[in-house]
């Protein structure tokens, strides 16, 4: 799965980021759309993305179990604290249970991608739950 390198047919969001306690993790997802020519910031925790880009982001892809401050609290405040409705919210984690994944949804969490991924299989969800086709 996978975007032609200079496609211009996908509306790209303009600003996505990447909040991952894992350096590799976060890294590797920022250079991958990157390389597609999606715009891509990281973040090395919640407290950093809220202080310093969560009124402008597009689409967050967001770990679930980082140190003070979890995925799901930190998708909670920006729906809130920010009033931030229109962003879309991606958990990219380890954690598939429904259960967690309704706990989600309900805090406003827009979609779901799973860890381990391979490379450019992750391009076609994040496409469709970051809006661009």
């Amino acid at each position: 799965i996978g975007l032609p390198r200079d496609s211009a047919v996908y509306a790209l969001p303009k600003k996505v980021c990447v909040v991952d306690d894992d350096d590799a993790v976060r890294d590797s997802m920022c250079a991958l759309l990157g390389s597609y020519g999606i715009a891509a910031e990281g973040y090395l925790s919640g407290h950093d993305f809220l202080s310093r880009c969560a009124e402008s982001a597009d689409c967050v892809l967001l770990d679930l179990h980082m140190p003070n401050m979890d995925g799901l609290t930190m998708a909670e405040k920006i729906r809130t604290e920010l009033g931030n409705t229109k962003v879309r919210i991606v958990m990219l984690t380890t954690e598939d249970s429904p259960d967690m994944r309704d706990r989600g949804k309900a805090v406003g969490v827009t979609g779901w991608i799973v860890k381990p991924f391979k490379g450019d299989a992750v391009l076609g969800p994040f496409r469709k739950l970051c809006g661009m086709g």
